[in-house]
């Protein structure tokens, strides 16, 4: 809900309200803003179609009765209850639990029920409402591929580590000595999720990969641990105006390959200050109005 009315408050603001000054890129050719084009309400609605369809099938696919429908009647995914081989043969201890604990292993592929699916759905209803013939969409999608293909090894790594990591009790081990900085943990909780989406230029994969360390910091220190994962979350945000895989794509897709660093100089600036404020704000929210965040049992106990 909330893109959809930051784009009708956009466009409806931009009605009233024009820039004085475009800001280019150095040797940036200026465009032209006599030559007027009037497009027909079909042709805008032909153009706004894949967004409109991924709204509808993205609002499909989060209903509870969809997720039913897939995951409890048709059972249309891969689950693997007990992993072979590491399902019960690592045990959690204190001071991390307060009793021995095995630490299961499972694996389950929602294939269907995934986001990614949903956009590909998306993407082949798109193809035909634009008259996109398979070759061309299969260029496309190859070319896209190819843009990313180093980006979905590093994020396939990444998340590999991270299973690693806490099967291996690195990332309890690491927690533990998190909890040692003591009062300011909060300061570094949001910069360690800005690190982590700069090696990786992924939030997913930063949350995967810090998001244990932050909950048994959080634990140790009698920190709500959803303020601290959050906090992961929320400062991966302010490292992707930084993340040289993020601004490798953004170069690829709008023609300015060649000009990372002088991308890179501008973005990183607004990313640090924006980090500060985070940090600001995590340090209040823990110190100043901790009822802001709500307890989740589930977050204390695992």
């Amino acid at each position: 809900v909330s893109p959809i009315v930051s784009l009708v408050a956009l466009t409806v603001f931009l009605r009233f309200w024009q820039p004085k000054t475009v800001w280019r890129f150095p040797n940036e050719k200026e465009v032209s803003n006599e030559i007027e084009v009037k497009y027909t309400g079909g042709q805008i609605f032909k153009a706004w179609s894949p967004f409109l369809i991924l709204m509808v099938i993205m609002g499909i696919w989060s209903t509870q009765g969809f997720k039913d429908l897939i995951g409890k009647k048709l059972q249309w995914f891969v689950n693997i209850p007990s992993w072979p081989g590491l399902d019960g043969l690592v045990m959690k201890t204190a001071p991390i639990v307060a009793k021995p604990t095995l630490y299961g292993a499972s694996y389950k592929w929602d294939f269907i029920g995934a986001a990614g699916t949903a956009m590909l759905i998306t993407a082949l209803i798109s193809m035909v409402i634009l008259k996109i013939s398979p070759a061309r969409g299969a260029k496309v999608f190859g070319q896209t591929f190819k843009q990313l293909q180093y980006s979905l090894i590093t994020i396939a790594s990444v998340l590999g580590f991270a299973y690693l990591a806490n099967y291996s009790g690195m990332s309890y081990t690491l927690g533990l000595a998190f909890a040692s900085t003591g009062a300011i943990f909060p300061v570094f909780s949001p910069v360690l999720g800005w690190l982590g989406v700069f090696l990786t230029g992924s939030v997913t994969s930063s949350a995967a990969l810090f998001g244990k360390l932050q909950q048994v910091t959080a634990g140790q220190l009698g920190i709500n641990p959803v303020l601290t994962t959050s906090a992961n979350l929320i400062g991966g945000v302010m490292g992707k105006l930084i993340s040289p895989q993020s601004i490798a794509i953004a170069c690829a897709a709008t023609g300015l390959i060649g000009r990372e660093n002088e991308i890179f100089r501008k973005t990183s600036k607004y990313s640090l200050a924006l980090l500060g404020v985070v940090v600001v704000l995590i340090l209040m929210q823990v110190y100043m109005f901790p009822g802001v965040i709500p307890e989740v049992a589930s977050a204390v106990t695992q």
